[in-house]
């Protein structure tokens, strides 16, 4: 069972879903932020697809959180989401700092990483 801090953190994850419970993969090449995503402890898939969001636990699937999500510019996204577990809103602030790689900050101020994954 994840901890309330474990939860927090993959709900704030630029959030998402997954087709099934392996870790990550190889990257294939994409533009923007557009694609699945992984956190650091490989927990949680996040997805991103035309201005939606949602986040998925990779053991049991459940959906952890839902939104949408803005680019301010070429290299940063506003993403605004619900915590599906604690149902509460949350913004999250993330930086495509490498095309594999996207700093985030919730509005709690906690930061995290995601991953890209490859496309299935």
């Amino acid at each position: 069972m994840l901890s309330l801090a474990g939860v927090a953190t993959l709900v704030a994850l630029a959030g998402c879903q997954m087709d099934g419970p392996s870790g990550p993969r190889a990257v294939a090449p994409q533009g923007g932020v557009e694609g699945e995503w992984v956190d650091a402890q490989g927990v949680a898939v996040s997805r991103f697809s035309g201005g939606g969001f949602e986040t998925v636990a990779l053991d049991t699937g459940n959906r952890l959180a839902e939104g949408s999500y803005r680019y301010r510019d070429r290299r940063t996204v506003e993403i605004s989401m619900t915590s599906l577990i604690r149902q509460t809103q949350l913004s999250v602030n993330c930086a495509l700092v490498a095309p594999t790689q996207l700093n985030c900050t919730n509005s709690e101020g906690q930061q995290f990483v995601l991953t890209r994954r490859a496309a299935v």
